[in-house]
Order: structure tokens, then sequence, then C-alpha cells
């Protein structure tokens, strides 16, 4: 794990911190931005799609503002971090990244935004199982979306949603009936990266996740009670949380 950030000429990519951040407590999730944007009139897409970008636009000025020279730093995984949607409303920022702060020659061609929403209750059950498999890819150098993956997923060890579940996530029992296994979730998940062009050894991507428990914990941890493999590409990520602990301010 662990690339050099900066090396390649015509590549695009984010900073990196060097230490992980194992909870995934305080993420952004999905449905809280969908809540938040269907409020105001807006499609179920809009929200990955707005959210992100301008999610995107502002994080990276900001870490270029306040990081400076220190922009890049040799790390194993690369790491990121989390914001309110308060704190980006108030600094009225714009969709494009590259329209608002140059950058320099990084490694990524496209970021994929990824945000799981699983099966939960109070006190916790086990093991939880993916539900909503959501992809959004950005464009490393503009940060505009290309393209989008989205699936509902069965539950098969606990296939009952519970109150607490569908409260948290938005997701009723009626969006998961019936749905493919993650198993063949994952299957459409190859084929659509394939499709991007994502597994072109000549193409740089990376995952971007609001945490480690998406990629670390969810993903591995239910492949492995299922006995399925993790592909590649799911094993080195970016995580969202440090870098804006870091660049910006906590009031």
């Amino acid at each position: 794990m662990g690339p050099s950030w900066g090396q390649h000429p015509g590549h695009w990519g984010f900073p990196a911190l060097t230490e992980p951040s194992a909870s995934p407590a305080g993420s952004l999730g999905i449905f809280e931005v969908r809540r938040v944007l269907d409020a105001s009139g807006c499609s179920m897409l809009a929200p990955l799609q707005t959210g992100a970008a301008r999610f995107s636009s502002y994080l990276l000025s900001r870490a270029r503002k306040v990081l400076g020279s220190h922009l890049f730093s040799p790390c194993g995984v690369p790491e990121f971090c989390s914001i309110s949607t308060r704190k980006l409303a108030a600094h009225g920022f714009g969709a494009s990244m590259a329209a608002m702060v140059p950058f320099p020659p990084q490694r990524y061609h496209y970021f994929l935004v990824l945000d799981f929403e699983a099966t939960c209750d109070k006190p916790q059950i086990h093991p939880q199982e993916i539900i909503e498999f959501p992809i959004l890819k950005l464009n490393g150098r503009t940060m505009e979306i290309e393209s989008t993956f989205h699936m509902y997923v069965q539950p098969v060890v606990h296939p009952q949603l519970t109150p607490f579940c569908t409260e948290l996530t938005g997701i009723i029992q009626a969006m998961v009936d019936g749905q493919p296994s993650l198993q063949q979730v994952l299957e459409r998940v190859d084929e659509w990266m394939a499709k991007e062009g994502l597994l072109d050894p000549n193409v740089k991507s990376i995952f971007v996740t609001c945490g480690d428990w998406d990629l670390k914990v969810m993903l591995p941890g239910q492949c492995q009670y299922l006995g399925l493999p993790v592909a590649d590409y799911f094993k080195q990520w970016i995580n969202l949380k440090k870098m804006t602990a870091r660049t910006l301010p906590t009031s």
C-alpha cells in the first residue's frame, strides 16, 4: 500500500496523512445529504452529484491554502476527513475544483466516492450486512461527476430491516426485498469498473470514504463471513476524516 504522491505529471490525487482513522463516527452518510437536498426539491441523484463535487471543491481548496508546500507526504494509506453540511453551506463554494484553485501534478485520474449503508439496530446486530452500495466517479482534475453506480443489496442473515435501521438510513424493507446478493452486486461493480475503464493499468483511481469503516471493516468483514474474495481495488482508499480535521477550524 502506500503510493508515492505527486510523482506522475498529469495525474491527480489527494494529499495524504499518516495516521489511520479506525472509527466511522461522525461520517456524513448519503441519507443525511439526500434528506437535506430532497427537502429542497432535488432529485435522488442530486445529493450525490452536488454534495460530492462541492465537498471536494471546498475541501481541497482549504487543504491547498492551509498546507501549501506540505500538501504531499509519503505515507501508508492516504487519509482525509469529515465536515458538516452547515460548514459547507457557510462558505458558498462552487462545483468545479479546477476553477477555484490550481493543483500540482498528482497521482490519480479518478476518485470513487463510496458510502455504504448497512443493517443495524440498537444494540448493534452481528453480522452487519451492506444494504446500499453507491459509488460516484469523480474526475480527479475537474472534480466533475462522470458516472455513478448504485444498487441495493438484499441482506440474508438479518433479512428484516429494523425500525432503527430504516430511521437511520432511510431505507425501507421494499427497497431491499428481491434485490441481488452481495456477491452479485460485487460482480456488477467489477463490470462497471471495467466499463468505465477503471481496470486499465494506465488509469489511476482510488476509493474515497468518510472514515475507514466502509473498506477496512464492513466490506472485508462481510466478505469473510460469506467466503467471498475482496477485489484488490477495495484494499486502498482515501479517508476523508483526517485531512479535514487538520485543514478546517474546529469552531
